[in-house]
């Protein structure tokens, strides 16, 4: 899903997706804050404290989303350095241009779609 923004310049809506991922990056941080500052002073043993294990799958599956989001906006700000730099919509293995609608589906593209099947 292309990310949402203004206009067509893929430049404005990838520093749209970027906002917004910066933002619930955030806000996941915060989330982990809270659920760390909720369980300090607990002695909780995960093994022997029936809320010890749920604790440790939240913190596990939050750990999990944030690490995916920032991922996902380290490969949104390196697409937004290319527009910057020129680059972007280049295939990095044959330097041919990457089709439209690849770009479209996934604007954050580094290949054209024959390299990016060799992957």
């Amino acid at each position: 899903m292309p990310p949402e923004g203004a206009g067509t310049d893929p430049g404005d809506a990838l520093r749209a997706e970027e906002e917004r991922l910066r933002r619930t990056l955030a806000d996941l941080e915060a989330q982990m804050a809270r659920l760390v500052e909720s369980s300090r002073g607990d002695n909780a043993d995960d093994e022997h404290d029936p809320e010890g294990q749920t604790i440790a799958f939240e913190r596990s599956q939050l750990a999990a989303v944030t690490a995916e989001t920032q991922e996902r906006l380290a490969e949104v700000r390196a697409a937004v350095r290319r527009v910057v730099d020129g680059g972007y919509g280049t295939c990095e293995v044959c330097g041919r241009s990457i089709p439209d609608g690849r770009l479209e589906a996934r604007p954050t593209a580094t290949t054209c779609v024959e390299h990016a099947a060799r992957r």
